[in-house]
């Protein structure tokens, strides 16, 4: 069975181009090109005999859509036996529609004046296979409660532009107030009103959420319960979309900073140890069906630097050991292979069994999120509705706030074009305001539950009140009844709206 082959030198120049304008991955406009060559040329596209050009690895092509592939060559083709070379080889069906694919798309991209946008429309648009679901954007209009003064029903209009800036949410409250049951509401609604098409990705810091069934039922979430049965997150935190030199490099930095916000005993030492244990794991498996290393490949390059140069386990060692150890994210090892993606799933990740790395775990995968995020087209909008593809999810976000999380921070300020929404869940309004990033600055939505200790200042700002009406609403805050909420007012003359929030379990 080939794990590889190579495109057409014009190809592979072509890819190239429109990566470097388009921003999306060498796999996906391999895809792409094969799809549309697929649709447009069919069963008569012609022999490719240059194998000149870059390297497809089968693992990144094909990855878990083997299935699916062969089905759709079968509809086209209809050969009499689809074998394992003609299926993926330098003789193959799927390298005759990458090289032809490549030169239509080109010509497309041509044809649009070099306008990503256009090019892009004109894709989708002629990529219909039967049977393919269309991204169709829809109205997400949530019922969150009553005013309490005016006895009305509240609608949010989540990803209505024209009343809107972004969609990103904070839910503050403490606990036993009612705050998670009107998330999951919010979420449910979203999950059923979207056709499913809206998905998120849910840190459960205290466990209380990945065990409510009639939740995971109604929002078709998939659980990982962290140390726990052996589960892990089938997610690599190392995979790229190229293995340059350059790329390589870049990743293994940033991992050692996200690794230093984290624990404060990482210094510059220990941050260039990790630097070199990871690309020397991209260096190890440079020649392997899979091109990336997973956190046992790093333990071991890091422990033998560290035995060559004589020096004891430190801090680093403890917390790769722990990453290892604990088996929490895929490894080489694993019976099922790694998620292509991360953005198009609908998951529920369990931390609170972990005695340390919680929030590690979410920083590892928040950065997987942003960079495929960074790849993808701007979300579509029709009539004034955005289409939302991936809700972040962070409860008990005031332990991650603190922290210098520069994706987390990009998602906040770059996902609206994209469709990327930041759900939070913490225990008062003063979390967002941290010294090096204003998170409340950029939260639309923002609900605020009982809470003790919350500043003026604070209050102010989240509901663009006057710094009286602040003070006055301090004391009424912190005696707050269960599911009532302070919150914007949705009527100009009004500093503030009080209302009773929808909770989860009246509704589903």
């Amino acid at each position: 069975m080939a794990d590889r082959l190579y495109t057409s030198l014009r190809t592979d120049e072509i890819i190239s181009t429109l990566r470097a304008n388009t921003k999306l991955d060498k796999a996906i406009l391999a895809r792409m090109a094969f799809s549309y060559s697929l649709v447009n040329t069919g069963k008569n596209v012609a022999r490719s005999t240059n194998f000149s050009g870059g390297e497809m690895k089968r693992s990144t092509f094909v990855a878990s859509d083997e299935v699916f592939l062969k089905a759709l060559i079968n509809q086209v083709h209809r050969p009499e036996d689809l074998d394992e070379p003609l299926f993926y080889s330098n003789k193959s069906i799927i390298k005759n529609h990458i090289d032809d694919g490549a030169e239509l798309l080109w010509d497309l991209f041509k044809k649009n004046g070099e306008d990503v946008s256009r090019w892009y429309s004109d894709v989708v648009s002629s990529i219909n296979l039967s049977g393919a679901k269309k991204l169709k954007t829809k109205d997400l209009d949530i019922f969150i409660g009553r005013d309490i003064l005016h006895n009305n029903d509240l609608i949010m209009a989540l990803n209505d532009t024209a009343i809107h800036a972004n969609s990103h949410l904070a839910i503050m409250g403490k606990p036993g107030v009612g705050k998670t049951q009107f998330l999951l509401k919010i979420l449910a609604d979203i999950r059923v009103q979207s056709d499913y098409q809206t998905n998120f990705i849910f840190f459960d810091y205290k466990g209380d959420v990945v065990d409510n069934e009639a939740f995971i039922d109604v929002s078709r979430a998939r659980t990982y319960k962290l140390l726990q049965n052996n589960e892990y997150l089938p997610i690599s935190p190392f995979i790229l979309s190229d293995y340059n030199e350059q790329d390589i490099q870049l990743s293994a930095r940033e991992k050692a900073e996200s690794f230093a916000s984290i624990n404060s005993k990482l210094g510059v030492v220990q941050k260039g140890a990790l630097t070199e244990a990871i690309i020397g794991g991209y260096a190890a498996r440079a020649s392997s069906d899979r091109s990336f290393p997973d956190f046992n490949d790093v333990l071991e390059l890091a422990l033998a630097a560290y035995e060559e140069e004589g020096k004891r386990d430190d801090s680093l060692i403890e917390v790769l050991r722990d990453l290892a150890n604990f088996n929490l994210f895929w490894s080489h090892g694993s019976s099922l292979p790694p998620m292509e993606k991360i953005s198009n799933r609908t998951m529920i990740i369990d931390v609170h069994k972990m005695p340390v790395l919680k929030e590690l775990i979410g920083y590892l995968v928040i950065e997987r999120l942003y960079k495929e995020m960074a790849s993808l087209p701007d979300s579509p909008i029709k009539d004034g509705r955005r289409t939302l593809r991936t809700l972040l999810v962070i409860d008990e976000a005031h332990n991650y706030l603190g922290q210098k999380n520069i994706f987390l921070e990009k998602i906040i300020r770059e996902g609206r074009s994209k469709g990327i929404v930041v759900f939070f869940a913490s225990q008062s309004p003063s979390d967002y305001q941290q010294k090096f990033f204003n998170f409340q600055e950029l939260l639309e939505f923002s609900y605020i539950f009982q809470s003790e200790g919350a500043s003026a200042k604070a209050i102010q700002d989240i509901l663009g009140c006057s710094n009286k009406t602040a003070k006055d609403l301090q004391s009424e805050i912190a005696k707050l009844e269960p599911f009532q909420v302070i919150s914007r007012s949705n009527i100009k003359t009004d500093e503030f709206m009080k209302f009773t929030a929808e909770p989860f379990y009246k509704n589903y």
